[in-house]
């Protein structure tokens, strides 16, 4: 058996391989594909009338293209020189994806809550793609470069601290590891000041109506037809073309089936949870930037009576972006249990109905829909907040990787100096000018396919 001390050697070793000052390399010109044509490539299979949405969202500004553009980032990752060092990668490792969500114990917990791409892959990959994420978000507030460059020293040394801490002290020690002080850094205290407010009875008003007689809109008064259970229902989901619209017929009917398989996959005292609920109304809702064109359902069901709604989300997940980069084509695995087993692996607790199912030939995740979540806007990454949130994202990602990787490994590659932090800095700092770069490329080409056909 290897011990601490001679995994931390290993990992120092692993220097000669990678030289710590080789991540600070960017350049446009190592790219072979038109960035343009990586993203057409990465729409196949999606709801064509959604892709354009996509797009428009992308296009918002170069923070909304660069969360989007997952493929992109992952192809140009690829070009670069690599550790061998793994862990399990988020694979969408920004700002925007770590969040507020509750836990199976009621908590609200304060954690990395995006896992679509997740797999295994170089730690330094998801390093770079958070310390991009605060230049750009940083930017979009309005902060200057240098601060912007500040918030990336911030969250390097944070990550760097943290997995030297987890790589001293016991294994169950890192497994059980806590971030002390959330509620002491201003915007993830506004975080969860908001995340307390989002039960799912504010879903219940947010995203469904009451409906009065012969099905119409109403006061609620009397019963507009039958659940799926053959129980009156008196609210349904609201339409909002096209992010929310209802699911009726087969489709419909499809996604209730989908839950047996889905029950499945939850650990037995959650299935007698689940099957205390009764299904009331499906719709397919429109999430997100990155995945915007993919298949997402949400199904309202009802526990104790109307006060106690369950929103479930049955989310169409693909292979991660990181496939190709990765030595190509792997063993057929279940798309939504990888996104599972990868969110399992790196959070200290998960979303205790968090699952996958299958559905018409596609493969899904299921989870709790808006149960106390709430995210950061990046116009509250300013000053101050900007810095200090850069150092919960160090401390995360850190506690994320050492959880379902090798942190002794990391921690002696990356050091106890600033060099590796100096370096991935510089990477930041390049990527996000060559995102707002890639940006202009789409926003013109666009607007001549716009003019072309008007």
């Amino acid at each position: 058996m290897v011990g601490r001390v001679e995994r931390v050697a290993a990992g120092v070793m692993a220097r000669k391989q990678m030289r710590r000052v080789e991540h600070a390399k960017w350049e446009e010109k190592w790219r072979k594909g038109s960035p343009l044509e990586l993203m057409k490539s990465s729409m196949e299979g999606r709801v064509s009338s959604l892709v354009g949405l996509k797009y428009e969202r992308m296009m918002a500004s170069p923070f909304g293209y660069f969360r989007g553009a997952v493929p992109v980032m992952a192809y140009d990752l690829s070009l670069l020189p690599r550790t061998a060092l793994t862990t399990q990668l988020c694979g969408d490792a920004h700002v925007l994806n770590l969040g507020a969500y509750a836990g199976p114990d009621g908590r609200l917990l304060f954690d990395i809550n995006d896992f679509d791409e997740t797999m295994e892959g170089p730690f330094e990959w998801d390093v770079k793609r958070m310390a991009t994420s605060l230049v750009l978000a940083g930017r979009e507030a309005g902060e200057k470069r240098l601060h912007c460059w500040e918030a990336t020293r911030v969250f390097l040394e944070q990550y760097r601290t943290t997995m030297w801490e987890l790589a001293r002290i016991p294994v169950l020690g890192v497994a059980r590891y806590q971030v002390r002080r959330l509620r002491d850094v201003a915007p993830v205290d506004g975080i969860l000041r908001m995340a307390e407010r989002a039960t799912p009875l504010h879903t219940l008003e947010a995203l469904t109506e009451l409906v009065g007689p012969a099905g119409k809109k109403g006061s609620g008064k009397g019963m507009a037809g039958k659940g799926v259970a053959g129980k009156s229902v008196a609210r349904r989901f609201k339409t909002v073309k096209p992010v929310l619209t209802s699911v009726t017929g087969v489709v419909r009917q499809q996604v209730l089936d989908s839950l047996a398989l889905y029950g499945e996959s939850l650990e037995p005292q959650r299935r007698r949870m689940l099957a205390q609920y009764v299904p009331v109304d499906v719709a397919f809702k429109v999430v997100g930037t990155g995945s915007v064109g993919l298949r997402d359902y949400v199904i309202y069901l009802q526990g104790n009576g109307a006060g106690d709604p369950l929103f479930l989300q049955v989310k169409e997940e693909v292979q991660s972006a990181y496939v190709p980069c990765l030595g190509g084509a792997r063993k057929k695995e279940h798309q939504g249990r990888r996104v599972v087993e990868g969110e399992r692996a790196m959070q200290v607790q998960s979303d205790p109905f968090l699952g996958w199912t299958t559905l018409d030939g596609r493969e899904y995740l299921v989870r709790q829909l808006n149960d106390h979540k709430a995210t950061i806007m990046p116009q509250d990454l300013k000053a101050t907040g900007l810095l200090e949130y850069a150092g919960v994202c160090g401390e995360l990602l850190a506690r994320g990787h050492a959880r379902a990787g090798e942190c002794a490994m990391v921690a002696g590659y990356i050091g106890t100096s600033e060099r590796f932090d100096e370096a991935v800095g510089r990477f930041a700092a390049a990527y996000a000018d060559q995102t707002e770069k890639d940006w202009e490329g789409l926003v013109k080409a666009k607007r001549r396919k716009a003019a072309k056909n008007s």
